[in-house]
């Protein structure tokens, strides 16, 4: 007998009106005449013509951007490097040192900010975009590691193996089949990476400089006197850039076909064939 019992319906409504309802709202309190933005005073596009003449907020937008790029790329790197080393290396502090490189992300942010603002004074490092970007990638690194390490414990290890049975070196194994194998693993930690660091404002508040700002450093500071049209305007764009980016990516995701294994093959047949040696 089927369950015609209407609760998941339900369950699955009350759930999707509490995540976005309240993004619904300030879409359209976005173009609200009003400066209250909880009173409706008409349909008009002012606070967006504000926000476009705010150059302090673009300028934060600016920084912010920046340090993401800044802190995703270097988390890419650290994280890689890390999660494929780890998989060579034979240490019985090995789960231990596993452990501790995930603690930036179970250390509660208030602390982690302390923790990087102190050391940063102690070795005397001027605060502003050069500690930021160091704060941001040390909490991004583990993002990054995490995907790359389960990417590499589903991986097909007979594809290196046959590339270096065939004679080619690591060197030329990890750049020609295992980094290619890795790439999604990568950009889905830089992607969560440039989410967590644009979205960050703890750990920012403690280690930005006087004359450096962020966007959600900045969004912070006026919410405290209230929250104007002109930053549901902000949302607003910021959330139509990310929409755009997601449908690009399925867009693209869609375009470029999965290698067969026997592509893999081929590719790693090829790393192992030797140079031909150059005429004198």
């Amino acid at each position: 007998m089927k369950n015609r019992t209407k609760l998941p319906n339900i369950y699955i409504g009350v759930v999707t009106a509490v995540l976005y309802l309240p993004i619904v709202l300030v879409i359209i309190y976005s173009f609200n005449e009003s400066k209250i933005s909880s009173v409706w005073g008409g349909f008009s596009l002012k606070w967006y013509e504000t926000l476009f003449r705010d150059a302090a907020m673009f300028e934060a937008l600016g920084n912010s951007i920046v340090l993401a790029l800044c802190a995703s790329l270097g988390a890419a790197v650290i994280g890689t490097l890390g999660a494929y080393g780890f998989t060579k290396v034979q240490l019985r502090t090995k789960s231990a040192v596993e452990y501790v490189s995930m603690l930036p992300i179970m250390i509660p942010e208030i602390i982690l900010g302390m923790v990087f603002m102190t050391f940063f004074a102690l070795i005397g490092l001027p605060f502003g975009m050069t500690t930021l970007i160091l704060a941001h990638t040390a909490f991004c690194v583990p993002y990054v590691y995490m995907l790359v390490k389960a990417r590499l414990v589903g991986m097909d290890k007979s594809l290196a193996e046959a590339a270096r049975d065939l004679g080619a070196g690591e060197v030329r194994v990890f750049f020609d089949i295992t980094l290619p194998l890795l790439v999604p693993a990568i950009l889905s930690g830089m992607l969560l990476s440039f989410a967590m660091s644009l979205d960050d404002v703890i750990i920012s508040i403690f280690v930005t400089g006087v004359n450096v700002n962020t966007l959600p450093i900045k969004v912070y500071t006026q919410i405290k006197t209230g929250v104007t049209p002109e930053i549901n305007a902000l949302c607003t764009l910021m959330l139509g850039a990310t929409i755009i980016l997601v449908v690009l990516s399925n867009v693209l995701g869609k375009v470029g076909k999965p290698r067969t294994g026997k592509q893999h093959k081929e590719t790693a047949e090829r790393s192992a064939a030797p140079v031909p040696a150059q005429p004198q």
